[in-house]
C-alpha cells in the first residue's frame, strides 16, 4: 500500500529533496563538480566564436556567451526532464505524491545551476566590456521576467517529454535530433541582426521561436547595443512559453495515472 503525501509542507519537503538529489547526482564522482556548468558553455562559446569568425560573421563574443549559457539551461532541462518519470519508477509505484514534482525538480535543479552560473557570466561580461562605457543596458531590471519565461518554457517541455517518454521510449532519440535542429534554428551562435541581414522577411517571424525570443531578450537585458523589437510577433513569442507550460502541465496530469502501469 502506498503512503500518500498530502499536506503542503510534505510536498514542499519532497520537492526540496528531489531537487537536492538532482544536484547531487549530477556532480557525483566529478572532481570539478559545479564548474562543469560554467566550463561547458564557456568552451562551446569559444568554439562557436572561432568558427563564426572563420565564416566571416563577426558576432560579438558577449552575445555568443549569453546565448550558449541560456541554451545549456534549456537543453539540460529537456534532457533531464525526459527521464524524470522513467528514472523514478520505484518512487512512482510505492508513494502517492504529485507526480509533477518530478519534472519540476529536474527543471528547478537546472535553474539553480543557471542562476549560479550567471555570476561567472557577469564576471566574463565585465572583463570583455571593460572600458566600454555604457555597454551594460538599463534593461537589466527586466531580467527576472525573461528568466521566468525561460523557466516556464523549460518546465513545460520537461513535462511534455517526461510524459511522452513513459509511453514511447523512442521519444528520447527524437528529442536528441530535435535539440540539434532547434539549436541551429535559434540565435545561439548568431544574433537577430544577422538574421535581418540575410532575410528581412524571416526576421519578422523569427522571434515566434520561443527560444529565439528568450535569447534575444536576455541579450537586450544585458547589452545596451543589443536590440529587442517590440511588435505583435515579439508579443506572441513572449506568450508562447506560458502556453507551452500550460500544455505540458495538462498533458502530464492527464497521463500520470497510467505511469505506474507502464513503468
Amino acid at each position: 500500500m502506498s503512503s500518500p503525501i498530502t499536506t503542503w509542507s510534505q510536498r514542499q519537503e519532497l520537492l526540496r529533496n528531489l531537487v537536492a538529489r538532482e544536484l547531487k547526482s549530477r556532480y557525483k564522482g566529478s572532481v570539478l563538480g559545479f564548474l562543469w556548468s560554467v566550463l561547458t558553455p564557456l568552451f562551446m562559446a569559444l568554439i562557436y566564436m572561432f568558427f563564426m569568425r572563420i565564416a566571416g560573421h563577426g558576432v560579438p563574443f558577449p552575445e555568443i556567451l549569453i546565448g550558449v549559457f541560456a541554451w545549456q539551461f534549456t537543453a539540460q532541462s529537456v534532457q533531464a526532464g525526459l527521464q524524470a518519470a522513467t528514472s523514478n519508477a520505484n518512487l512512482i509505484k510505492k508513494v502517492a505524491f504529485p507526480r509533477i514534482s518530478l519534472p519540476l525538480a529536474t527543471t528547478s535543479a537546472q535553474g539553480i545551476d543557471y542562476i549560479l552560473s550567471l555570476g561567472v557570466q557577469v564576471a566574463l561580461l565585465i572583463a570583455l566590456l571593460w572600458g566600454n562605457e555604457g555597454a551594460f543596458s538599463a534593461r537589466l531590471v527586466f531580467l527576472p521576467l525573461v528568466f521566468a519565461c525561460h523557466f516556464a518554457l523549460n518546465f513545460g517541455l520537461a513535462c511534455l517529454f517526461a510524459a511522452a517518454n513513459v509511453f514511447y521510449r523512442d521519444v528520447q532519440h527524437l528529442v536528441g535530433v530535435g535539440l540539434s535542429a532547434w539549436f541551429f534554428l535559434s540565435p545561439i551562435m548568431y544574433n537577430l541582426a544577422l538574421v535581418e541581414h540575410l532575410s528581412a522577411r524571416a526576421a519578422e517571424v523569427f522571434l515566434v521561436n520561443p527560444l529565439a525570443w528568450v535569447v534575444t531578450a536576455y541579450r537586450a537585458c544585458w547589452l545596451s547595443g543589443s536590440e529587442f523589437p517590440l511588435n505583435r510577433v515579439t508579443l506572441a513569442g513572449g506568450i508562447l512559453p506560458w502556453l507551452i507550460l500550460l500544455l505540458g502541465v495538462l498533458v502530464f496530469r492527464r497521463t500520470q495515472k497510467e505511469f505506474a502501469d507502464l513503468l
